[in-house]
């Protein structure tokens, strides 16, 4: 099952979910476009429907869990799982930041794994994820996400294993230094899950 990249743009738009202003991203880089993909997968029918598209577009890999980066991952990363026929767990940061697996989760030496994210700026959340995956002895097999923002870390990312995003869009971001929406003066929004 797939769905156009245009009918997910204007969905994401319809439910107010890509926002326009000046944002600091969860990565803590700035942009003039904020994709909040909780705003569609509140909506447990959107959830459905985007999770099978990209379970389908992420094709058949033996996926036997699904892992995602918490908190934006959760959702989409339970839908994809419950289209491949396979388990959903997450990873969360604990106390020190670092992103782990807790409330009794565990994943088996060799389990096959995808990760799935909502949105893909840097990748960051997605490589920890993937850390924590390969440090527990499983094996990453795939990785996808609703949104591709177009840095680059797809295209890195599929150097070494397939990874597809429903969505490429064009978003730049800037170092904060380097930010021009900061050099006119309009405030910075942080509605990221990590610094809002």
């Amino acid at each position: 099952m797939s769905i156009p990249a245009a009918e997910i743009e204007a969905l994401l738009e319809s439910v107010g979910a890509i926002r326009h202003g000046h944002f600091q991203l969860s990565s803590g880089l700035h942009s003039a476009t904020y994709v909040q993909c909780a705003l569609v997968l509140q909506f447990p029918h959107h959830a459905e429907r985007l999770g099978r598209a990209l379970a389908a577009a992420l094709g058949d890999v033996g996926a036997e869990v699904v892992v995602s980066p918490a908190l934006g991952g959760v959702i989409l990363g339970h839908e994809v799982a419950r289209a491949l026929g396979c388990r959903a767990l997450f990873v969360e940061r604990d106390r020190t930041g670092a992103m782990v697996l807790r409330r009794g989760f565990a994943l088996r030496a060799g389990e096959r794994v995808v990760v799935v994210e909502d949105v893909w700026t840097t990748g960051g959340s997605t490589r920890e994820a993937m850390r924590v995956v390969e440090a527990a002895g499983a094996r990453v097999v795939a990785a996808g996400a609703l949104v591709d923002r177009g840095e680059g870390f797809v295209a890195e990312l599929r150097s070494v294993l397939p990874a597809r995003a429903l969505l490429e869009l064009s978003i730049p971001s800037y170092r904060p230094d380097e930010c021009p929406l900061c050099r006119t003066g309009l405030p910075v929004e942080k509605p990221g899950s990590r610094r809002g």
